[in-house]
Order: C-alpha cells, then structure tokens, then sequence
C-alpha cells in the first residue's frame, strides 16, 4: 500500500467533556467495535469490576477518574484508529489542552440530563480557536433528560456551535425506544442490553410507511414524524466542507454505557472525519504528504511500567515516515538521535513498531532528552508551533520530608515536571521550590507519585501568589526593567527553562506592574 493511501487511513482524534458525561465509557465501547477488547470495563471505583483500559494508572483505579490522557489505536473497516482519551477533570485540564494540539478532530461527550457543562465550554473553546472539526455525541439516553431540541439548542448557544442532528432519538428516559439514524436513513431499536451487535436496525427511508407505527406505536411515529420534520426545516442540511473547516457540527445521540448508538458514531465518523491535517511551524506549515519526517512531543509519562523506571516521550507524526534506528534531528538539541524500540500504544500495553505514518502517535523512550514542545526532523530547523505552558492558579512551597531521600525526591520532581503534570518555579531570593498547577487535585497526584514511583516523601506550604506572569522586557538593560527586578524581587523565579517569571500575589499588582514598568510585558502563557 502506498504512502498516500495510508495516510488516507489514519483517524487520530480526542473524546473531551466535563467529568462524569462518559468519555472513558464511550472510549471502552468504541475499541469493543474495533474488536480490540471482548469486554468493556467500567470507570467507577470498585474492587471487582474490571478496570476500564484507559484507565491505567494506579491512582486513576481508586479514584475512578481518568487523570492523564491515554493513547489507544485499532483498525476497524479498513481504517487505523488513534484515539487519544482525556481527563475531563479540571486539575488536569491543562494535559488536555496539549493534547488537543496532537488531535485532527474532536468528539464532545454531553450528558442529557445535565446538558452543556463549564469544562466543556472551556475545551470546545480550544478546539473553535484551533479550527478542529467536532463531532457531538449526547450520552445517557436511557436515563431521563432534557429534550432533544432543548439541548441542540443548549449546545448552540452556549458553545457557540451550528448543529446538524444525523441521527435523532424515539422517545426519552423511560420511553426510550431507539434511534432513527438520520445519516444512514434507518431505525435502531434499543433492547437494554450493553453487548455489542445486538440492537435491532431496520433500515427505513420513507417514514410516512404505515409500518412505522407498528414498530415504535402510533403516537410515537406520529410524534417522530413531525419532529423530523421540524429538524429538516430548523436545521441545514450535514455539508462535510463546513464540518472540515470547524463550521458544523453533527450531533449524534446514543448511550455509551448501553452501547446504543456508538456504532452510528462510528461509521459515520470514519466516513466524515478528515485523515491527518497539515500543522504550523515558526518557518512554515508541514503538510503531511511532504516525504520527510516531521513530528513533535506533546506528552511526556514518567513510570509507565513502574518496573522500569521508564520515561516516554509521546510523538505525533505530522509529516513523512517515521522509521525504527534511523536517526533523527532533536531540533532544540541540536543532536541526532536513535530510536531501537519506539512503541505504539494500546493504553499500558505497548508493541514496538518499525515504520509509522502521519497521524500516528509513536511512544518513545526516553533518558532525559525531551521537553513537551520539542520537534524531530530529518535534518530541517523548524518548531512546531501551539504547545504552551499556562499560568498556574495554585501555588505550595516543596519541601523535603525524608532528608535522606533528597536526591529521590530531586530526581522526581525534575522528571514528573519534564511531563507538564505541574510546574516548578525557583525563587530568586532564597532559591525555595515552589510548585504551581492548573488545579489542587495535582498535588495530590504529585504527592503520590513520588512516594510509589520515586520512594520519596514531601510535604507542602502554601506559597501566597495569584497568577504567574512571565516576564518580556522590551529592553533588558534598562533602567526601568531594573527597578522592577528591585522592587519587586521576593516575588521573582525562575521557571525549568530558566525564563524569569513575575508571581504576582493579586490581580491588582498585576495591573499596578503593567501601569508602572510599561516597557515590561507580561504573559499569561510561557510560549509568546
């Protein structure tokens, strides 16, 4: 098969949504259809269930959230499916938000009961500022909820989407009765149970037929009948051009849990979704035909297999063929290195690889060498562009609770840092650590990791600052950027780069610093 032709089948996307709308659900169910697993397991917290497969770090199984995002690839209908799963949850949103830079499309996971929810608006938000093609799907059908219409609506104003339903629901709750797959003109019955190929599909494209009411009930039919027509005069017509370009988007609904509905999610969406899509870099945009390699990290997970000890450093592949022991340019580096066993992903199993292609996502080892941001090349001097750092909201001094563990404690900090779990700032006056992150939830995660993976103890204090700013001054030698360096000296740091950073302790001494040092510029995110 030729090089265009499996480009042509790769799929690489993300599930997002707030917690709890069933993101990690519809994942299992998905790679159930893909033939990947035989048997879907469950997200809650509870001994005897199996684990869901992409949830796969200890502290995601007690929890029962997904707390780092998981890569899972499968072949279904002649196409390669990366999936990337991530943690709904908003500690851990700004894992999400890089992950997001690796996707070339999005399926937004809604709960019908609680409708459009504010991490959802967060993240959809990303995928509109980035273009990134959505797909809707709205989850829990068999439990009672708002009305279709009602939250088509919701989605459109609060999202600020243009919906186009292609499949529509028969009854609600307890009257749950299927779907009408508008998309493939045909009818899912729903039986209540979650094994996969059991639901019923009658394939149905005039639905004045008298048969109809037999299958569903007279008032039903009735009620779908008129409703469908109210969604082919509200709604335009799906137009694949619109959905590429982030103009469209096509709502689906279902239940993952029940494994109702996901098949018409996916058929339709290996049908529609675009293959992988070119990237900007500071020189130029890659195109991903172009025969040279070209890729970039975004992920780095420290520890996967705690045996080992090892580190690695997830790539997305933009351009070109990524191949086994050839070596290539680390760009920030400016070294050539080797991959002996780069590895594709089935969340924690893992299978070496020798040739990739663009839109997949290769994991390799790694001793140190990689930042979250850092491009490979085939010898070109080019960065990927869109990967930032953002400004924490929650600062804690580290502090070292077992002395003789320092150089554990040292060495875990540094690598769980080097993934982007959270940031580490070093003060200018008194070189005192301080941690900051998205969210609280990651201390946590940060506290446990390096007891279990690192065998080191910390404890915290909490360290007063608001925001952190990095710092730009439009000339470093002058006077005015030295009398904030002077002025404002206890609240300097160093960040891992070694770029100054401002932790301003409020609001106002942001405002106050921008109004006093003008020629000092202030930044909210690390990449300007």
């Amino acid at each position: 098969m030729g090089f265009t032709e499996e480009i042509g089948k790769r799929r690489t996307f993300g599930i997002i949504s707030h917690p709890d709308a069933g993101k990690t659900t519809l994942t299992e169910k998905l790679l159930l259809f893909g033939g990947a697993i035989q048997e879907a397991g469950a997200v809650k917290s509870n001994k005897i269930k199996k684990g869901a497969t992409s949830d796969f770090m200890e502290i995601e199984r007690q929890r029962g959230i997904s707390v780092a995002t998981s890569v899972l690839a499968f072949n279904y209908r002649d196409k390669k499916i990366n999936i990337l799963d991530t943690p709904g949850h908003k500690d851990f949103a700004e894992d999400t938000f890089r992950t997001l830079t690796a996707v070339d499309s999005v399926i937004v996971v809604i709960d019908v009961a609680k409708g459009v929810e504010e991490q959802t608006e967060k993240l959809v938000e990303v995928c509109r500022m980035r273009n990134i093609p959505m797909l809707v799907f709205i989850n829990k059908l068999d439990r009672e909820g708002k009305d279709a219409f009602d939250l088509m609506d919701e989605v459109e104003q609060k999202l600020g989407l243009t919906v186009t339903p292609l499949s529509y629901p028969i009854g609600m709750g307890y009257d749950f009765q299927g779907i009408y797959n508008i998309w493939e003109k045909n009818i899912n019955l729903f039986s209540g149970d979650s094994r996969k190929n059991i639901e019923e599909t009658i394939a149905f494209d005039d639905l004045n037929n008298p048969q109809l009411d037999e299958i569903v009930g007279a008032a039903p039919a009735e009620k779908l009948r008129e409703e469908l027509e109210l969604i082919s005069e509200v709604y335009p017509p799906f137009d694949r051009e619109q959905y590429l370009a982030g103009k469209q988007q096509p709502v689906f609904f279902g239940s993952a849990l029940n494994n109702f509905g996901v098949r018409e999610l996916l058929d339709c969406f290996i049908d529609i979704a675009p293959p992988p899509r070119p990237k900007d870099s500071d020189t130029r945009t890659v195109e991903p035909e172009e025969d040279k390699f070209s890729g970039f990290v975004f992920k780095i997970h420290a520890n996967m297999d705690p045996k080992h000890r090892d580190r690695i450093a997830f790539v997305k592949i933009v351009s070109g063929v990524f191949e086994r022991n050839k070596p290539y340019l680390h760009v920030r580096n400016k070294k050539k290195l080797k991959f002996s066993s780069p590895n594709a992903f089935f969340a924690e199993k893992k299978e070496i690889v020798d040739i990739s292609y663009p839109g997949d996502i290769v994991g390799l080892h790694d001793t140190g060498n990689f930042k979250i941001g850092d491009t490979l090349t085939e010898g070109e001097d080019m960065s990927f562009k869109g990967i930032p750092n953002f400004s924490p909201e929650h600062f804690r001094y580290i502090n070292n609770a077992d002395p003789m563990k320092s150089k554990q404690l040292e060495k875990g900090i540094d690598q769980l840092m080097d993934e982007g779990v959270a940031q580490l700032f070093t003060l200018e006056l008194n070189n005192r650590k301080v941690i900051g992150t998205v969210g609280a939830l990651q201390y946590e995660v940060i506290q446990y990791r390096l007891e279990h993976e690192y065998g080191a103890k910390c404890s915290y204090e909490n360290f007063p600052a608001y925001k952190a700013c990095w710092i730009k001054p439009e000339d470093p030698k002058n006077e005015e950027f030295a009398e904030f360096k002077r002025i404002k000296q206890k609240f300097l740091a160093k960040d891992k780069q070694g770029q100054l950073v401002f932790l301003a302790d409020s609001e106002f001494s942001i405002q106050m610093a921008q109004q006093k040092y003008p020629s000092v510029k202030l930044h909210f995110t690390s990449e300007f």
